[in-house]
């Protein structure tokens, strides 16, 4: 989808584009969740949102705009101009957050945002996917844990083995399986333990 490995076959469109034909513009559409580890430490959340505005194409005028309404919209004000060293697992989450949304995509993916947050920061991280779903952004997200994907998503695509194994809305899965919760209709939906690695 970001266009970093060449398909084998096939193709990929965002939002009507071409990903191997047109890549600056798939990604002009495109926010990419980074891991919030990969922060660089020695610059300040305000300097490393708008380095990466300029990667996605703006100029140095528009990056600094657009930079200055994200830090807002995220309620950034009090960090934005400090070093990312030394930052708490929420801030670098809302600093990799501010950077992938920065130039307004129409669509975010985030792989495993969850991975290794404590609860207030997975609950900022949830509050801001609600934002961003509610502003008409589309969210994409990839996750093991089931209640975070209940909480969080209006379409689910179960895959076990690299295939999809079933899709449709929370409630229908259940539903599907008879069982009450999510992750009880994901396990039955995979068929055994093992596709849970998968």
């Amino acid at each position: 989808m970001f266009g970093l490995l060449k398909a084998d076959k096939g193709t990929a469109e965002i939002d009507g584009i071409d990903v191997a034909k047109n890549p600056m513009a798939a990604k002009q559409n495109l926010g990419l969740f980074p891991d919030p580890c990969g922060l660089y430490e020695r610059l300040t959340p305000r300097e490393y949102i708008t380095f990466f505005a300029q990667l996605s194409g703006m100029s140095e005028i528009a990056a600094k705009e657009a930079t200055a309404k994200v830090l807002e919209k995220l309620s950034m004000d009090d960090i934005a101009d400090r070093r990312c060293q030394g930052f708490s697992q929420g801030q670098r989450m809302k600093t990799a957050l501010a950077q992938a949304v920065v130039h307004n995509p129409s669509n975010i993916i985030l792989d495993e945002p969850t991975r290794g947050l404590d609860v207030m920061s997975t609950r900022i991280l949830r509050e801001l996917l609600l934002l961003l779903k509610a502003q008409g952004h589309c969210v994409l997200f990839s996750s093991h844990v089931m209640q975070e994907v209940a909480a969080l998503c209006d379409h689910v695509v179960i895959m076990a083995n690299g295939k999809v194994v079933a899709e449709g809305s929370v409630e229908s899965l259940c539903e599907r399986t008879g069982k009450d919760s999510l992750e009880e209709a994901f396990i039955d939906l995979i068929g055994s333990d093992e596709g849970i690695a998968a």
